[in-house]
């Protein structure tokens, strides 16, 4: 066997990822937020980028300190004596004179001394919110409730969910694992509801409820009943149906029902660990004339130039000269990549407006199917850029704050012909199950029929998807929560 070496040449296409096109494809899906820290960054390692923002507002700063300065009160005499200025040939160097700072420390009153063991850990200066769990055994604490009961209301108290209620394990769950009757149980849960927030520690929405009314006095008969029987009623605001179940005056009724309003559905939210997290719109969708116009939100982001100070010192520093060049290289092409994402997110938004111009216009029930193909062929450009562009940015529309992703659905077909998206239809599955009636709210194959005279062909077990997908409950549950 013989091993040949020989050179032959060969023609083939081949995509090189270079860093600058890899940092490109990088910009275009940063969130807003995401491409700020890396801009930040950027401008910590590399000397030739400017933020010419940051200037602007250095300069009011500059002015503003100088006020202040001007502001500040001249110091005691007793101070203005300990400091003596020696002149130099350049500054003015301000020195302390020791001898009459200590005489004049000798005659202040003392100060008050801490041992350092008395002084609190770094570790104890943190703070953080009081979890719902913390605020209720700080109570329990205080209860007076004897060993037993107290391991009890432990039990209670770490299996509440983060809205307050005990959902599971069931009492009886609690009674096995803690060894005591379930009557025990029973007992030291009456105790643990009477905490606070009022309401905690209920297993219904209707019990939280009736916690909070006797706490306040509220629960008059008409107020109980309409707690027990008829919640659903009053999410539909059916004041007329209770008034006629109940035998009460409409007045009566509207009256104890804004009453329940007023109440707090989850009473341990208020003590959520999670802190909310606000949505800032990446671009602003405003109508002007007949048009639809596109505006970058750039509050916050930062103005990049490249710095005039490095550009001249090429010329004045041979050795310096190569260094500067790749950094400006580096900026520039960052500058240029910032520019590129900001065109492709402005036309990709300018093309989803012109797909959905109904929604813009009527809402929610005119959106229309629409796929990332319909918009990469009317820009120009390929799926995967306007999938990393659409990705985690939020634009403002007359309907409200929607990232971009929501405006691509998939298409249901209609018996005459049409299309229509399924988020639309997700929205008319949601109305209908609105303005169902709780003690006989329909099934999935109710929904499918009803959708069916609306010219929508849809399959069972699609409306049962897109129920979960909306967070409701199938109808023999919503009949028992009626």
């Amino acid at each position: 066997m013989f091993i040949e070496m020989k050179q032959q040449l060969r023609l083939q296409q081949q995509l090189v990822m270079t860093p600058q096109l890899q940092q490109a494809i990088k910009l275009l899906q940063l969130t807003r937020m995401e491409l700020a820290e890396l801009v930040q960054q950027e401008i910590a390692e590399n000397p030739v980028l400017e933020d010419t923002a940051e200037e602007a507002g250095g300069g009011e700063e500059s002015g503003q300190d100088k006020r202040l300065a001007e502001a500040e009160p001249t110091p005691e005499p007793s101070a203005r004596e300990a400091v003596q200025e020696v002149k130099g040939d350049e500054h003015a160097v301000r020195e302390v004179d020791w001898e009459n700072y200590l005489h004049k420390y000798a005659d202040s009153p003392p100060t008050p001394a801490y041992r350092g063991e008395e002084l609190p850990s770094l570790e104890a200066t943190l703070t953080r919110r009081p979890s719902l769990t913390d605020h209720l055994v700080g109570q329990l604490r205080v209860s007076r409730l004897g060993p037993d009961d107290e391991a009890i209301a432990m039990l209670i108290i770490g299996n509440l969910d983060a809205d307050g209620y005990l959902k599971d394990p069931p009492l009886e769950q609690i009674a096995a694992d803690s060894g005591h009757p379930i009557e025990d149980v029973e007992r030291v849960l009456g105790r643990v509801q009477q905490f606070d927030p009022i309401g905690v520690a209920a297993r219904s929405l209707e019990e939280c409820l009736l916690l909070q009314v006797r706490r306040q006095g509220l629960d008059d008969e008409t107020v109980v009943r309409m707690i027990q029987g008829h919640m659903g009623r009053i999410a539909k605001r059916d004041y007329e149906a209770i008034a006629r179940d109940l035998g009460q005056p409409i007045d009566d009724i509207i009256d104890a029902a804004e009453a329940i309003r007023a109440l707090v559905p989850w009473p341990g939210r208020i003590y959520s660990e999670e802190d909310p997290v606000y949505i800032t719109p990446d671009i602003y969708l405003h109508k002007v004339g007949d048009k639809y116009v596109v505006t970058l939100n750039d509050d916050g982001m930062p103005k990049l130039k490249i710095s005039g100070h490095y550009r001249s010192l090429m010329n004045h520093s041979p050795r310096a000269k190569e260094y500067i060049k790749e950094k400006m290289r580096s900026a520039a092409w960052l500058i240029r990549s910032i520019h590129q994402r900001q065109r492709t997110i402005i036309r990709t938004t300018e093309s989803i407006a012109n797909f959905q111009r109904e929604f813009l216009e009527r809402g929610l029930g005119h959106l229309k199917p629409l796929i990332l193909r319909d918009v990469a062929d009317d820009i120009g450009m390929h799926e995967s850029t306007v999938s990393r562009v659409t990705t985690n940015k939020y634009v403002h529309t007359p309907q409200g704050i929607f990232e971009l992703k929501f405006f691509f659905n998939s298409a249901i077909h209609r018996t005459d012909g049409g299309t229509m998206a399924s988020e639309s239809v997700r929205e008319r599955i949601r109305k209908l199950i609105h303005g169902e009636d709780p003690q006989h709210p329909y099934s999935d194959r109710r929904i499918v029929e009803l959708l069916l005279a609306e010219t929508v062909d849809i399959a069972r077990r699609t409306v049962a998807k897109y129920r979960e997908q909306l967070g409701i409950q199938g109808s023999s549950v919503r009949r028992l929560a009626a």
